[in-house]
């Protein structure tokens, strides 16, 4: 058996900014810090910024929290921005030690369920976590009914941007640049970050915040980076510019898996993903995938690895213990699987298709390699309730649905 497990968040993404090249300075991708440059480490000062004008392009997950650190020791920070973060409160507190101590035996997979539930609109009748996730996803306002229900589901979106937009106000001192870091978009757009020196760091004197206007850096030059005609002089450019996340799994994987007959994973997926539940394919025997590409996907991704899992090792343990030599999908399960992903999505291409690019609706490609390789839109408990039915239906029957064994 073959399983592949390559993570999501690993394949370094740049920017196809034009002359990304020619730079003379010194850039680094955030998952690859050179500390040699910065100095410190994780834990210790980045002193050898003292004295440097530092550019980070991105203001996602990763640069809302590198902002605050390269502030302490640059010179001069620019903040390169094509789309500004959803900035809610962190509000990081300590752990009760009674409370924790009285915790039961099973607490932890009842947290993580309970959180799926909260996160993914389900509103259970409580809330274990209370955190800036569960109360911003409480009500998912992506997937309306009717065209009442959409207006109701906005109304819901905006007021809970609305919150996020009104805390830029609070913290920001200069309102010219409180305005270019309000988002103005909805809710389940973009990953939202929970931060609390995020915003405060643009209040002082040597952090510029360098806004697009959505246009993104028009280019890089030997010295720096041009935004509306301007350059900005730099010695050191960090790129905050994620991960691919939907690419060819070939890409992702680093490798091109070989099925029967020497067939390469990207040729029989030029099109994009054939897959049962994202983890077997036609043609490739053996071979099971642990990957969010026609799979589920959540907030707490170890969650979805979790259950993955589970079914992946329950996959092989039956196989062995059936005298099953190989296990693939068949052609027509994977179209099946494809037309479950289809209807779990509904209404959501209405709602991305007002989003700014991102890795949360394919960065705006809608051709139909990207059709194919969508994620499972539903909630990551209705996904691993595919895999539970599909197991409970081989142990019963001891047949695989979908499935082709020899």
């Amino acid at each position: 058996y073959f399983v592949t497990a390559g993570g999501i968040l690993h394949k370094a993404k740049l920017p196809g900014i034009p002359g990304i090249d020619t730079f003379e300075g010194h850039a680094f991708h955030t998952s690859r810090w050179d500390y040699r440059y910065t100095g410190g480490s994780a834990t210790e000062p980045m002193d050898k910024l003292r004295g440097k004008k530092v550019g980070i392009v991105g203001t996602g997950a990763t640069a809302v929290q590198a902002v605050p650190q390269l502030a302490k020791y640059a010179e001069e920070l620019y903040v390169f921005q094509r789309t500004p973060a959803a900035i809610g409160v962190r509000d990081n507190g300590p752990t009760d030690v009674e409370w924790f101590q009285s915790l039961q035996p099973g607490w932890h997979a009842e947290r993580v369920e309970n959180f799926t539930r909260c996160v993914t609109g389900e509103q259970p009748g409580v809330d274990l976590v209370k955190d800036g996730w569960t109360k911003v996803n409480w009500v998912n306002t992506q997937d309306a009914s009717s065209p009442e229900h959409r207006v109701e589901l906005d109304i819901i979106d905006f007021e809970i941007m609305e919150e996020i937009r009104a805390r830029v106000d609070e913290v920001i001192d200069d309102p010219e640049t409180a305005e270019k870091l309000k988002p103005w978009y909805g809710k389940h757009c973009k990953r939202i970050t929970f931060h609390d020196e995020y915003l405060p760091t643009f209040n002082l004197p040597h952090v510029h915040l360098v806004d697009t206007d959505g246009q993104g850096i028009e280019r890089i030059t030997p010295t720096g980076a041009v935004v509306d005609g301007e350059e900005y002089e730099l010695d050191l450019i960090v790129f905050a510019s994620g991960f691919e996340v939907t690419t060819d799994q070939h890409r992702r994987l680093g490798f091109d898996p070989a099925g029967r007959d020497g067939v390469r994973l990207s040729e029989r997926w030029h099109d994009g993903a054939h897959s049962l539940h994202g983890i077997l394919s036609a043609e490739f025997p053996n071979l099971l995938m642990l990957g969010i590409v026609q799979a589920g996907f959540g907030t707490n991704f170890v969650h979805f690895l979790q259950n993955s899992a589970r079914h992946v090792a329950w996959v092989i343990e039956h196989c062995e213990g059936a005298g099953i030599n190989t296990i693939e999908a068949t052609p027509e399960a994977e179209e099946g699987w494809l037309m479950e992903l289809y209807m779990a999505v509904g209404g959501m291409p209405d709602y991305s298709g007002n989003c700014t690019p991102s890795y949360y609706n394919s960065e705006g490609n809608r051709g139909p390699k990207a059709a194919r390789n969508l994620t499972y839109i539903g909630s990551l408990l209705d996904y691993d309730g595919f895999l539970q039915r599909w197991r409970a239906d081989a142990a019963e029957t001891g047949e695989y649905p979908g499935a082709r064994t020899t």
